[in-house]
C-alpha cells in the first residue's frame, strides 16, 4: 500500500548494509587467449583489491592473489593498472602484480604463493611500480617506476621507465628518464618499438603531453632513435596502442576533441573518425584505454557526450564509427584480446552496476555482450531506481552548463502534496573528472529516501571537449561554485527542489567546491566535505608530486599569486561561514592530508556554527572499508536530518554535533 511520508522519511531498501554487503568494485580488466583478469577492490576485506581470473566459457571466477596480498599501486598516488600476464601457449599464464603493502611486484601463477621479483624497499613504498607490459618472450617488464626518497616530500620523489627482469634476478635497470612524469609505456607486436607519454611540470596529462617511440634493444638493454610522435605543452596525448601489424595509434585533443589518430611515417598523424566526443579521459590512474585494436583492422571504443557513454565500430575504410546500441550509459578500460576479434571493459547503466563485460565483434560489426561479473550480486527492483536525466542549464556569463539530475524514487511512498524534495548537488572530485552515469547505490541511498540529486559536471569537467574542460583555467572556485548553485537555483525554479532545502557535498575537489559554497555563499542549509580542501597554499605546499603544480592552472603559480589563494581559500574567510558542516576525513590521506580538514573544523568550532567531524583511521584519500562506508552514510543522513528538522526512517547511530543547539538559528 502506498503511503504518504515527507521526502527524506522513506523507508529505503537501500539500507547501510546493501551499501558494502555483496559489492566490488571492478576494474582493469584483461583479456588473454584463454581467460579474463581483473581486479576486486572489496570493502567486506578493509578495502584489500584481489587479482581475479575467469577461464572463458566458466562462470566461477578463480581468485590468483591470496589473503594477505593486496593488487595496488600507488604510484602517482592514484595508482592505476598494477597488473600483467603473460600467456605461454600449452604451458599456462603466469601474472605479475604491485602489492600495496610494499610496492614490489610479485610473480604468482594460480595455486602458487606470490614471489617477489623487485628489491626490498628502504622503507615502505618507497620504491613504486604502475602500468607493467611484458616483452613478447616473458622475459622481461617494461613499467613506471616512482621512487621517493623523503617519505613527507614530494621534492625527493622520481619518476622514470624501468626494466625488470621477470625471474627477479637481477635490479631493476632504468630504461627511460629526464622527464617529470611517465605513462603508457607500450610494447608494438614485434617487439622491436616502443613508445610511451612523458610531461612535465606544471602541467597535468589533460594539458599538455608527449609521445615518443624508439627501437627497443634486446632483453629491453635500451632505446635508440627516440623521436616525437606526436603532442606538446598545448595538446593532450594520451592511449597510445599498436595495431597488430604495427600501426601505432592514440588519442589527442588537437582538434578540441580526444579523438583517435594513426601515426603516418613521415611524422604528423591522420584521425580516424572525427567527432564532437572524447575517446580520452583525465589520467587520474595510469593504463585506462577507450578502445581496443582488433586482429582484423576494425576499432571498437567508446566514447562520451552529452554526458552518457556510446560504443561503437569503426571497420576498415570507413570514417566514422558505428553506433552500438549495448544498453550501457557507462562503459570503460575497454581491453581487446590480442590479434582477437573481442574486448572486455568495465560497463553498467541505469539499471546495472558496474560489470565487467566481453564484447565480442563480427564480421559485419555486430557486438554481442556478455555479462562476466557484477560488481553487485543482486540489484534492486527497477521500480526503486531513480534513472539519471542529463540536464542543461544557464549559469554566469550567459554559458551553459550541464548535469545529471536524479528524482526521489520510492513506489512505497509519495510525498504531501505541494511538497518539493530537498536537494543534494553532488560536487565531483578531479576537478577535471566527471559525474558518472551508472548505478550507483550511493545516489540511490539518497533517492529511494526523498531526496533528490544534482550530480553537476560543471566547467571544467571532462566529456565536453577541450574548451568546456579549460572553463577552469585560473577560475577554480569561482566557475565550478558558480555552476553548482545555478545548478541548485534552475532545479529549484523549475519545480524539481525546495528552494528552502538545498544541500551540498562531495570529495576531494568536490569538497573544496562544497567548502567554498558553505563560506561563499548563502544558498544552501547544510553540506557534506570528504577531505575537502580548505586551504589552497597548504596544500600546493603538502600535496604529493603529481597534483603539486595542478594549482598553476586552477589557480595560478604559487607564490606569485598568493593573493588569489588566499582570496579563493575558505579557511581565510572563516567570518562568513555560517553553513554548517559535517566533515570527514581519512587519516592516512596524502592527497589532501588530515590538516586540512582540521583548519575548517577549527573555523566552525570558533564560529559557533553546528558541525560534526568524523575520522578514520586507516583511511586514505577516498574510503575503502566496509565500516567507513557506512558509517559515513549514517552520520550524513543523521546530520542532514538534524538540520531539515526531519525524521529518517532508518534507525541511526547519532553522530556527535558541535553547537546543536544553534540548529536554526
Amino acid at each position: 500500500m502506498v503511503r504518504t511520508s515527507p521526502y527524506g522519511t522513506w523507508e529505503s531498501p537501500v539500507t547501510l548494509d546493501r551499501l558494502v554487503e555483496d559489492v566490488v568494485g571492478l576494474s582493469f580488466p584483461i583479456a588473454t587467449p584463454t581467460h579474463v583478469y581483473w581486479t576486486e577492490a572489496r570493502p567486506s576485506e578493509g578495502g584489500r583489491q584481489a587479482l581475479v581470473r575467469l577461464p572463458l566459457g566458466d562462470v566461477e571466477p578463480q581468485e590468483v592473489t591470496p589473503p594477505g596480498f593486496n593488487a595496488r599501486t600507488t604510484v602517482h598516488e592514484y595508482g592505476g593498472r598494477c597488473v600483467a600476464v603473460h600467456h605461454e601457449p600449452g604451458i599456462g599464464e603466469t601474472a605479475y602484480f604491485s602489492n600495496f603493502a610494499d610496492q614490489r611486484i610479485y610473480r604468482v601463477e594460480p595455486g602458487d604463493a606470490p614471489v617477489p621479483i623487485t628489491p626490498e624497499p628502504p622503507f615502505p613504498r618507497a620504491v613504486r611500480y604502475a602500468a607493467p607490459v611484458l616483452t613478447n618472450d616473458g622475459r622481461h617488464i617494461l613499467a613506471v617506476r616512482e621512487r621517493h626518497g623523503d617519505p613527507d616530500l614530494p621534492s625527493t620523489v622520481v619518476n622514470d621507465v624501468v626494466v625488470i627482469a621477470t625471474d627477479g634476478s637481477e635490479p631493476p635497470r632504468g630504461l627511460i628518464s629526464g622527464h617529470d612524469f611517465y605513462s603508457f609505456v607500450t610494447i608494438s607486436p614485434d617487439g622491436s618499438r616502443a613508445c610511451w607519454v612523458s610531461w612535465d611540470h606544471p602541467n597535468m596529462p589533460w594539458d599538455g603531453t608527449e609521445l615518443w617511440e624508439g627501437e627497443l634493444e634486446v632483453d629491453g638493454a635500451g632505446v635508440r632513435g627516440a623521436r616525437l610522435v606526436a603532442g606538446g605543452p598545448y595538446e593532450s596525448v594520451t592511449q597510445p596502442q599498436y595495431s597488430p601489424e604495427g600501426t601505432l595509434h592514440y588519442v589527442s585533443d588537437r582538434s578540441g576533441w580526444w579523438n583517435l589518430y594513426a601515426a603516418e611515417p613521415g611524422g604528423g598523424g591522420r584521425p580516424l573518425a572525427p567527432m564532437e566526443g572524447e575517446l580520452g579521459v583525465p589520467d587520474f590512474v595510469l593504463g585506462l584505454s577507450s578502445y581496443a585494436l582488433l586482429g582484423d583492422g576494425t576499432v571498437l571504443a567508446t566514447w562520451r557526450s552529452a554526458g552518457l557513454s556510446h560504443i561503437g565500430v569503426l571497420q576498415p575504410g570507413s570514417n566514422a564509427f558505428s553506433v552500438v546500441d549495448g544498453g550501457f550509459t557507462h562503459v570503460a578500460q575497454l581491453q581487446g584480446a590480442e590479434n582477437g576479434s573481442w574486448a572486455v571493459a568495465v560497463a553498467g547503466s541505469a539499471t546495472l552496476p558496474p560489470s565487467v563485460v566481453r564484447m565480442e565483434v563480427s564480421a559485419d560489426g555486430h557486438v554481442e555482450t556478455e555479462i562476466l561479473a557484477r560488481s553487485r550480486a543482486d540489484v534492486l527492483d527497477a521500480a526503486y531506481l531513480s534513472t539519471p536525466e542529463p540536464i542543461d542549464f544557464p549559469t554566469e556569463g550567459g554559458e551553459v552548463s550541464h548535469a545529471l539530475y536524479y528524482a526521489p524514487k520510492n513506489p512505497d511512498f509519495v510525498p504531501p502534496k505541494g511538497e518539493r524534495p530537498p536537494l543534494i548537488v553532488s560536487v565531483h572530485g578531479g576537478p577535471t573528472s566527471a559525474a558518472q552515469p551508472v548505478l550507483n547505490y550511493a545516489i540511490q541511498y539518497w533517492t529511494s529516501r526523498g531526496f533528490a540529486v544534482a550530480d553537476v559536471n560543471y566547467g571544467g569537467s571532462s566529456g565536453y571537449g577541450r574548451a568546456y574542460r579549460e572553463r577552469l583555467r585560473g577560475q577554480w572556485g569561482v566557475v565550478d561554485l558558480a555552476d553548482c548553485v545555478c545548478a541548485a537555483r534552475h532545479l529549484a525554479a523549475t519545480g524539481r527542489a525546495d528552494a528552502d532545502r538545498l544541500l551540498i557535498h562531495g570529495g576531494s575537489a568536490g569538497g573544496y567546491t562544497t567548502l567554498c559554497a558553505a563560506t561563499f555563499t548563502d544558498v544552501f542549509v547544510a553540506g557534506a566535505s570528504y577531505a575537502g580542501v580548505a586551504d589552497a597554499a597548504v596544500f600546493v605546499e603538502e600535496t604529493h608530486k603529481f597534483e603539486s603544480h595542478y594549482m598553476d592552472s586552477l589557480f595560478g603559480p604559487w607564490p606569485e599569486t598568493a593573493d588569489v589563494y588566499r582570496a579563493r581559500s575558505p579557511v581565510f574567510h572563516t567570518e562568513s561561514l555560517r553553513t554548517p558542516l559535517i566533515v570527514f576525513q581519512g587519516l592516512e590521506d596524502k592527497v589532501v592530508p588530515p590538516a586540512q580538514a582540521e583548519l575548517i573544523v577549527a573555523a566552525l568550532r570558533a564560529n559557533g556554527v553546528p558541525y560534526a567531524y568524523v575520522a578514520y583511521e586507516g583511511e586514505q584519500h577516498g574510503f575503502r572499508k566496509a565500516e567507513s562506508i557506512r558509517r559515513t552514510a549514517e552520520a550524513e543522513l543523521y546530520f542532514y536530518g538534524r538540520i531539515l528538522g526531519i525524521v529518517p526512517a532508518d534507525d541511526l547511530r547519532p553522530v556527535a554535533i558541535a553547537h546543536e543547539d544553534r540548529i536554526g538559528v
